[in-house]
């Protein structure tokens, strides 16, 4: 048992990233699905939109939940922190609509299969971006 709690301890924060990914993706998903109760996603440009409210709805919670529970942010200037972390997740939102378009649009992929493609790949990516450019430690934090 005592090994089992150090690995958690070791490995807290991406454990953490991984619950409140699953937990962001969640959201991001019934985001989606109402979004497609009113959109027609077989139509490249409300599939845009139904990616873009998606997006928006995961991003807000994914600041507030990975600044507290995931790199314990202390940063005082939360406007500068949030900025950085919509710039970093516009850069995977670019990723996450070519993946989008290429899978269902050029392949025939089920939008939700491309959907749970484009998850994993965002979920990396922003994982590293956020570890290392939004959430970084200062010298004296570590």
């Amino acid at each position: 048992m005592k090994k089992i709690i150090a690995l958690c301890k070791r490995y807290r924060e991406i454990i953490v990233y991984l619950i409140v990914g699953v937990t962001t993706t969640i959201v991001s998903w019934v985001a989606y699905a109402v979004s497609k109760l009113v959109l027609n996603v077989e139509d490249p440009v409300q599939m845009w939109a139904a990616v873009i409210i998606r997006w928006t709805v995961g991003l807000i919670y994914a600041y507030f939940t990975n600044r507290a529970f995931v790199f314990q942010s202390k940063n005082p200037n939360m406007l500068k922190e949030a900025a950085s972390f919509t710039s970093s997740r516009l850069l995977t939102l670019g990723l996450e609509l070519v993946i989008m378009n290429v899978l269902p649009f050029a392949f025939g992929v089920n939008d939700w299969i491309a959907t749970f493609v484009s998850a994993v790949v965002v979920t990396v990516t922003n994982y590293v971006l956020s570890k290392f450019v939004v959430f970084k430690k200062k010298k004296e934090e570590q």
